[in-house]
């Protein structure tokens, strides 16, 4: 279920690598890519669930908190998202006054996700427990560590 969850944010990179590659597909549009996260917010729904075995009373502690989280989550995903759009479009043309833009906001997105985590770990750890809490911390960094991965490896790198 993990590497379905990175295939398919892999359907995104082609927006980003249309620069070297001839793409026969067509783009994806905006819909497509809602659709896309959809999917990928219910594997990881899953995915957390079975990982981490919640009780009935952790369950109804911990899902609306992950609901809010997942929503906070995937606004700052929508900026990454315009940011490798960006990046896609400006490829070709990239300068020193664009590339130190997109360095920029791309730190301030990373800035953005630790914020939203701090701020969600007391609600997380008052729900759960700090140990249980610390685990799921764990799972959800996993699965962001792999989508990074994931999405580092396909984006090429400025030439």
């Amino acid at each position: 279920m993990l590497a379905s969850l990175c295939a398919v944010y892999i359907l995104l990179i082609p927006v980003a690598r249309s620069q070297s590659v001839e793409v026969t597909a067509k783009p994806l549009t905006d819909t497509d890519i809602q659709i896309l996260r959809s999917n990928v917010q219910s594997d990881k729904n899953q995915i957390i669930a079975h990982t981490m075995q919640f009780t009935d009373a952790e369950s109804g502690a911990f899902w609306p908190i992950y609901r809010s989280y997942a929503h906070d989550q995937q606004t700052l995903g929508d900026k990454r998202v315009q940011l490798i759009k960006d990046y896609a479009k400006n490829f070709d043309s990239m300068n020193d006054e664009k590339a130190n833009d997109m360095v920029q906001r791309l730190i301030k997105i990373d800035d953005q996700t630790l914020s939203l985590r701090e701020s969600y770990w007391p609600k997380f750890m008052k729900a759960l427990g700090a140990k249980r809490a610390a685990k799921f911390y764990q799972v959800d960094n996993r699965l962001s560590m792999m989508v990074n991965i994931q999405l580092a490896s396909e984006i090429p790198l400025i030439p």
